[in-house]
């Protein structure tokens, strides 16, 4: 009997699992677009985003002062953003403009996710600082992640895996349709 590895052929012998691959939180992992420093010149995601077309960087919605953009790594389908487009990382920071267009968007997207998606809760929140759990401290945004129902089950919880049903530019487009106009 040889100590060498067995060499795996092609995806390797079915043994009645099926896979999921999530090869696209390699670069979650990785660190992949995140800032170098804390300067929009640092290849901060927020400020770089509202440059794109709106299908290529996933922009939901523009407004005067902030943008509603889907999250690159869901924590659920239709997670969205709320970004002011200026480079600040507090909420303190914001003039009274900026807070009333952060406001508006935040709940014209729980009325777009409600009418695409029929979602029947959702956590809205900030992580102000890297040790609240900003994933990019230096830009602020707002979480808004549409929930369900026995929407957490074994792949978060047992395989650190979201299950989504749809790319992110199909739900970024059904989103765009259903966000409502002011008012």
């Amino acid at each position: 009997m040889s100590n060498e590895p067995e060499l795996q052929r092609g995806a390797g012998t079915p043994d009645a699992f099926e896979r999921l691959w999530t090869p696209h939180r390699m670069a979650y992992i990785k660190g992949e677009n995140k800032p170098t420093g804390s300067g929009p010149e640092d290849g901060c995601p927020f400020c770089e985003i509202p440059k794109l077309g709106d299908e290529d960087g996933l922009i939901v919605a523009r407004g005067e002062a902030v943008y509603a953009v889907l999250n690159l790594y869901p924590y659920n389908s239709g997670h969205l953003l709320v970004c002011p487009y200026r480079h600040i990382s507090d909420y303190t920071d914001l003039t009274a403009a900026e807070t009333a267009e952060f406001s508006d968007f935040t709940r014209r997207a729980l009325a777009a996710l409600r009418k695409a998606s029929g979602a029947q809760g959702f956590n809205v929140g900030m992580n102000l600082g890297g040790v609240a759990g900003a994933g990019i401290a230096a830009h602020l945004h707002q979480h808004v992640v549409p929930r369900w129902g026995g929407d957490t089950n074994f792949m978060p919880v047992v395989g650190q895996t979201k299950v989504l049903p749809q790319l992110l530019r199909d739900t970024r487009s059904l989103l765009a349709g259903c966000w409502p106009s002011e008012g």
